[in-house]
């Protein structure tokens, strides 16, 4: 079953190993967007890294990768709730050719003025903890890298990603040293470290054909066949953007009848499009008509307070 996040752990609690693979949830994202190759590429590794990084924040929230480039990437937003809900997008920057070799340096950190950005965004309804924001250093050919080398400095976690993506799907796989607990003998800390060295050297075997076909437990199979891995649970990843047309039709209430109807003069239809997931909406006069009418049927006036 694809669109699930399975984890793993070593039987000596020294390594976890995760890996997502997400189908559905993914072409979703893609059915309103039509990025180039290499930028799909690029965006659908990221979805799989936030993923995989969300799953282990013990918080009510969303993480939030953010990256903003000085190529022809000018910006991508990548959220990723504790409910394991998904939304990306991707702005370019007009006037710029983008390459079909592109790459993570050359999209986004040509000048090396790119910027990585990881956001804690806690959920304002039940948390007063305020947003956490760390800036990663762009140091890297690949998310992967760059990531890797954030969670070691800044997190003090060892972590190894292999991240995977094309037009069907987004794949990522993930182990990260735990940390050891209190009083550990130094013989069992020497044992973890043979664990980490072990475990690092059968995942580095995976190809990217591998995990873009294959199933997670077929893969997981493949790669630690010899371990006695703890399995959790799965847990479902789905694609959502909370845009509706009720959100769209709110704002245009909110630029009044007159400058509605304005617009309606130059053309017969008025079409907005998500700024995140570019989902399409489109309101003819009649629909626009109908936005300053109450339940009543009265006409509402040019009021353009919000309530």
């Amino acid at each position: 079953m694809t669109d699930q996040l399975k984890k793993y752990l070593l039987p000596d609690q020294s390594t976890r190993v995760q890996a997502v693979r997400l189908t559905s949830a993914w072409q979703a994202g893609l059915v309103h967007q039509h990025y180039p190759e290499c930028v799909q590429r690029l965006l659908g590794e990221l979805v799989a890294a936030a993923v995989l990084l969300a799953s282990n924040i013990k918080f009510d929230g969303a993480l939030v990768l953010q990256l903003q480039g000085d190529g022809p990437i000018a910006l991508i937003v990548v959220e990723c709730t504790a409910q394991l809900a998904i939304r990306a997008t991707v702005s370019l920057r007009e006037g710029h050719d983008i390459p079909a070799n592109g790459t993570l340096q050359s999209l986004l950190n040509s000048q090396g003025q790119g910027r990585f950005v990881v956001v804690l965004d806690p959920n304002r309804d039940t948390t007063d903890l305020e947003p956490y924001q760390g800036v990663v250093p762009m140091e890297g050919d690949t998310v992967a890298q760059v990531l890797e080398l954030y969670m070691r400095n800044s997190e003090q976690l060892d972590t190894r990603l292999w991240l995977a993506s094309d037009a069907e799907n987004s794949s990522g796989l993930l182990l990260q040293r735990l940390p050891s607990q209190g009083g550990t003998a130094g013989h069992d800390q020497e044992s973890h470290d043979e664990t980490w060295t072990r475990i690092c050297h059968l995942a580095g075997t995976v190809k990217q054909d591998e995990l873009l076909s294959l199933d997670t437990d077929t893969l997981i199979h493949r790669l630690f066949w010899e371990e006695d891995l703890v399995v959790y649970e799965p847990h479902a990843v789905r694609w959502h953007c909370p845009c509706s047309r009720e959100r769209v039709a709110g704002m245009l209430r909110m630029l009044g009848r007159e400058e509605i109807a304005d617009i309606l003069t130059e053309r017969n239809t008025i079409d907005i499009a998500c700024n995140f997931c570019g989902k399409p909406y489109r309101f003819d006069a009649i629909d626009c008509a109908s936005l300053f009418v109450d339940n009543l049927g009265t006409v509402q006036g040019d009021d353009k307070s919000v309530h």
